[in-house]
């Protein structure tokens, strides 16, 4: 596996953006690489769980949903805030435990029909999760209602004065009688809980829905109040089981679930059935456009269909230029979005594609053509090809990416010694700017050699290796 052409550093830094979030932490809005992220997460919701495989399921679905929700808070200039509004987070409390949950799922997601799926969670479900369409009016079949024997609910109580909760709702500029002497449950969910609540008191009846009356109530008075909307009500008495909204993944039961023995997929599969798990999208439909040399494998033919004869051309070109055979076999997978490239590939936004071998993965078309980086593209993932169907074991890194770079650019400013080769800043996915650089250096580099030996002699090293004398500078 090998990184592959870099997007100009202008472009290379907005999509650097794409992959990290910027998170309003108090006054300070801080950029987060998605991992650490993940893990402060894990440390403000779940830092507490007794299982590792219940913080990996976790950690899958705090990832999903910050990669699906990444610019819910744009209007005021960054992605997340750090509360229970978005997702909480806690970045003094991330510990080597909570990092290895993170990196033990780097890059998996939740997916359903191709796009990421809406993976929220809630802290106790009650031994029932509530049905997406009751809080979001989101009808998912990942996000229906369903027993869970895994959640030992446990049950709370809470009164207070009808008083101050008739004020707590006024705050809240909810409607309510003005002395309230009855409170009850005229509708329900498909779960069993209240979805509607009847206020009555002095002769007056006052409907008000039930998950505004908790969010009033906690507000007002604390969050460990009215904990959930499944409860009976002898009032001002309130007794029920469950805390948060109830959808989606029950800490709770997946804790139960990992201490019991069950994988962190087994947990995913039980919360969100139906939603698939995996760094891809699953359900994308791939269609296969066979060229002479070359298949393209795309989920829109009409919009993709030019990369085939693009990359039958440049194919051609980099075989005569490396003076070999264009292999057969090539295939072009081009993404639909920057969403499915990146966790499909682990690259960053930066990177425009990546080669394996004679399989190339691609940003998509209309991203690279935005940027004007389609065609240099084509010509770079082909070279690449082309080089590593005859490359010698063993060529280092820096001189495959050097000689592709410089006979993809035309030629580079030579240098006089080929000393502090950047293998490892090619290598690492935090800074688009030091990679550009040691592409740039491994580039200049080969120049150099050229310059020296000449490059029929240089491109000769591809298939006998490296002489000595290279080696040792």
């Amino acid at each position: 596996m090998r990184r592959a052409v870099l997007l100009g550093l202008a472009v290379a830094a907005a999509l650097a953006a794409q992959t990290s979030l910027k998170v309003r932490v108090g006054a300070e809005t801080v950029t987060l690489p998605l991992e650490r992220y993940v893990a402060a997460v894990l440390a403000g919701e779940v830092g507490t769980f007794r299982s590792e495989e219940a913080l990996k399921a976790m950690a899958v679905a705090a990832r999903t949903y910050a990669v699906l929700l990444r610019g819910r808070h744009a209007a005021e200039g960054y992605d997340f805030c750090s509360t229970t509004h978005c997702q909480h987070i806690e970045l003094q409390g991330i510990t080597p435990r909570l990092e290895e949950a993170a990196a033990a799922t780097m890059g998996e997601m939740l997916w359903y029909e191709g796009k990421p799926a809406f993976t929220c969670y809630t802290r106790d479900c009650g031994g029932r999760t509530e049905d997406g369409a009751a809080v979001w009016n989101l009808s998912a079949p990942y996000l229906k209602s369903h027993e869970d024997p895994y959640c030992a609910a446990a049950k709370w109580r809470w009164e207070a004065d009808p008083r101050q909760i008739v004020e707590a709702l006024r705050q809240s500029r909810l409607r309510t009688p003005e002395m309230v002497e009855r409170v009850g449950v005229v509708e329900h969910t498909a779960s069993g809980r209240a979805r509607t609540l009847a206020l009555r008191g002095a002769g007056e009846s006052v409907r008000v829905s039930a998950s505004a009356f908790r969010f009033a109530l906690g507000r007002a008075f604390g969050w460990n109040t009215v904990e959930s909307d499944r409860y009976e009500i002898h009032w001002p008495v309130f007794e029920g089981t469950g805390s948060g909204h109830g959808v989606g993944l029950c800490q709770r039961g997946a804790d139960q679930m990992g201490a019991a023995g069950r994988s962190y997929r087994e947990i995913l599969a039980f919360y969100f059935p139906g939603a698939a798990l995996g760094i891809t999208g699953r359900g994308l439909t791939w269609q296969r456009v066979a060229g002479e040399r070359v298949a393209l494998f795309t989920t829109a033919p009409s919009l993709d269909g030019a990369v085939l004869e693009l990359a039958e051309r440049e194919l051609r070109a980099a075989a005569e230029r490396l003076h070999a055979q264009a292999p057969e076999g090539v295939e072009i997978r081009v993404y639909p979005d920057l969403d499915s490239f990146r966790n499909a590939t682990g690259e960053p936004g930066w990177v425009a594609a990546r080669t394996d071998g004679r399989r190339v993965h691609m940003q998509p078309v209309a991203m690279l053509r935005s940027h004007g980086a389609l065609e240099s593209t084509v010509r770079h993932e082909m070279l690449h090809v082309v080089m590593e169907s005859q490359a010698a074991a063993g060529l280092p890194p820096w001189f495959r990416e050097g000689l592709v770079e410089y006979l993809a650019g035309g030629g580079a400013h030579a240098v006089t010694t080929a000393s502090g080769q950047p293998d490892s800043a090619m290598r690492q996915r935090t800074s688009a700017a030091e990679a550009r650089r040691a592409y740039e250096q491994a580039a200049a580099t080969v120049a150099g050699l050229v310059a020296r030996y000449g490059e029929a002699v240089v491109l000769s090293w591809v298939r006998s290796g490296l002489p000595v004398e290279v080696k040792r500078k």
